[in-house]
């Protein structure tokens, strides 16, 4: 077995470099993915001229013909077809994923030479740099003890280097060059594991499930995009919503239950990391990120999110939002048991669910409602439940519900579930960086992480409720988004009909625009949407615009800080201006969630 470094350099494919056929990346899939349960490797194909269907055909002709000559005949071959372009996807044996990813990225080349009308190079010569990397590759221990779990019903966590079989207190990890021939099977197990994904509320959504989990008597923890948290023991910050934050924290063998937050990144990068959850959350599916592998419009991202099902262990729940069209529609193709949640006992999905006696959560008259498919339980009023700010916060309402479902489906009793419910809130230790709230000079300020149009408008919608003497927004945003998502995501701030708008610089996330066109494109929107000019404050950095909202803060306002760089400064600048803040040691717990954005895979 040679190491995947090694493996990249042994086999040099030239790829033709022509604007109208561009091959953008082959990646191996370690889990369930977009194209189905089992790992393999996946490329995506853009083409300019050229149409998807015949682009699909020659790609997938000329797979079947590596695919063949290297006996791999029962490799069965997927494509996707996406505007301006497809995706050809091959399953493999977890020895074999950069031998299929190269398989690929071989048949792509001969797409293209096929297309562009160039001469190739033999086939026999490529056939044979192929089963060069397939043999060097190959490790048939991990395959065999791969396979050997599986057919025991125990799950793995792998990536270059290691090999997990079971998970946290159940666990135990070898490096995949030193195998054993026969572990000790009685000592392996899973332990409860929830998957929550979805555009908006995974965070908040995962930290109740775990501080559930932890109510309950487990030593619980999670991977988030802020940090991988066994217990009270901090593992690492930063981004792990991907596949490297669920394999650090369920190789911690002091864990007892585990909630992983899966992002759409990760999914499409590297697959879902497990094959046995418990249950796996898809809170709601809005526009963002779009354009990205291959992923072009929102029913596609969809799609993308409902991967999580095929991570199920046999009988898992799959948590699904009933009151989001788009989850409805793709959940249609998702062969697992749906729990639905809604606000509206009169939802469809609801009805047809209490019908059958299947589980299911919703809101009525004001209270929590679960159903465990054998019994109705009325769990507590959302009066009592902080985190919705007495029912204003109608999205995390949905993040409630899907949380209570995701603990029924982990054997979380129903009174560690009210207990959290009642005592679980938006504060900088309980969920860092969402609708936090301090108290300044007799106004009230909210510090929030909101970074789409479908959150903004969330939060700006539920604090519209709140009376107010006058309204301030803090906005600014990362480089790399469009100037139309610049402008929504100014509309989706302007629910809240803010007196005064701060439009904020956040100079680490430029991403190659100009200083000062981000504020400038806010600015304009703002002129657009009817606020005078000197209502609108241009700043050079978030903890600058805080300043200035604190400057001018009165009794009776109402600020919203969007803040997505510098949430430690900002921290101290709301403690310097002698506010109070719902939750201890607040301050330190905002600062320590900043992260570098960068997604750990």
């Amino acid at each position: 077995m040679m190491h995947s470094d090694a493996l990249q350099d042994l086999l040099e494919i030239p790829v033709p470099d022509h604007p109208a056929l561009v091959l953008d990346g082959c990646r191996r899939l370690l889990g369930p993915n977009l194209y189905g349960p089992e790992p393999g490797a996946v490329g995506d194909g853009l083409a300019t001229g050229f149409d998807a269907g015949v682009l699909l055909d020659a790609w997938r002709r000329h797979a079947r013909l590596l695919l063949d000559a290297l006996g791999w005949t029962a490799t069965p071959i997927r494509t996707r077809p996406f505007d301006g372009g497809g995706s050809l996807f091959l399953p493999a044996a977890v020895d074999q994923l950069f031998t299929a990813a190269f398989i690929v990225e071989a048949a792509w080349y001969y797409t293209a030479t096929e297309l562009l009308q160039l001469d190739p190079i033999p086939s026999d010569q490529m056939v044979a740099g192929l089963r060069r990397i397939g043999d060097a590759e190959a490790n048939p221990a991990l395959a065999d003890l791969v396979a050997r779990a599986e057919r025991s019903g125990l799950d793995r966590l792998l990536d270059d280097d290691a090999l997990t079989l079971g998970h946290g207190a159940g666990s135990q990890t070898w490096q995949t060059d030193s195998l054993p021939a026969s572990p000790d099977w009685s000592r392996l197990h899973d332990i409860p594991v929830a998957l929550v994904t979805g555009t908006n509320g995974k965070t908040t959504t995962t930290r109740l499930i775990a501080a559930m989990g932890r109510a309950a008597g487990r030593i619980s923890g999670l991977s988030s995009t802020e940090f991988v948290r066994v217990g009270d023991d901090i593992l690492d910050r930063g981004d792990y919503s991907g596949p490297a934050g669920a394999r650090l924290l369920l190789r911690d063998r002091r864990l007892e239950l585990g909630v992983l937050e899966v992002a759409r990144g990760g999914i499409l990068r590297r697959g879902v990391p497990v094959t046995r959850a418990r249950a796996a959350v898809v809170t709601n599916v809005a526009a963002d990120h779009l354009g990205q592998y291959g992923i072009i419009t929102v029913g596609e991202l969809a799609q993308v999110k409902l991967a999580v099902h095929r991570a199920l262990a046999p009988g898992g729940l799959l948590v699904l939002n009933a009151d989001d069209p788009l989850v409805v529609d793709a959940a249609g193709a998702a062969d697992a048991l749906k729990a639905w949640f809604s606000l509206d006992p009169d939802n469809a999905e609801i009805r047809a669910a209490r019908s059958r006696n299947a589980p299911c959560a919703w809101l009525d008259k004001g209270r929590i409602m679960l159903s465990d498919g054998r019994s109705e339980t009325s769990l507590i009023d959302i009066a009592d439940v902080p985190l919705t700010l007495a029912g204003a916060a109608r999205y995390n309402i949905e993040n409630v519900l899907a949380a209570v479902l995701a603990a029924l489906a982990l054997d979380i009793p129903n009174d560690a579930i009210s207990t959290v419910l009642s005592t679980f809130r938006s504060d900088p230790t309980d969920n860092p960086g969402r609708a936090n709230e301090y108290a300044v000079r007799g106004a009230r300020v909210f510090v929030d992480f909101a970074h789409n149009p479908h959150s903004i408008v969330a939060v700006t919608g539920a604090l519209a409720a709140l009376p107010a003497h006058r309204r301030f927004v803090l906005l600014g945003h990362a480089g790399d988004r469009s100037d139309e998502e610049i402008r929504a995501l100014t509309r989706g701030a302007f629910r809240l009909r803010p007196d005064f708008v701060v439009a904020v610089e956040n100079p680490k996330y430029l991403r190659g625009r100009p200083a000062g066109e981000i504020p400038a494109l806010i600015r304009q929107e703002c002129l657009d949407l009817g606020l005078p000019a000197d209502r609108i404050i241009l700043a050079d950095s978030p903890s600058d615009g805080a300043r200035r909202v604190i400057e001018q803060l009165a009794p009776g306002d109402v600020a919203l800080l969007l803040v997505h760089e510098g949430r430690k400064e900002v921290a101290a600048l709301l403690t310097d201006a002698g506010c109070v803040q719902n939750g201890p040691e607040a301050p330190n717990a905002v600062a320590a969630s900043d992260s570098d954005g960068l997604e750990r895979l």
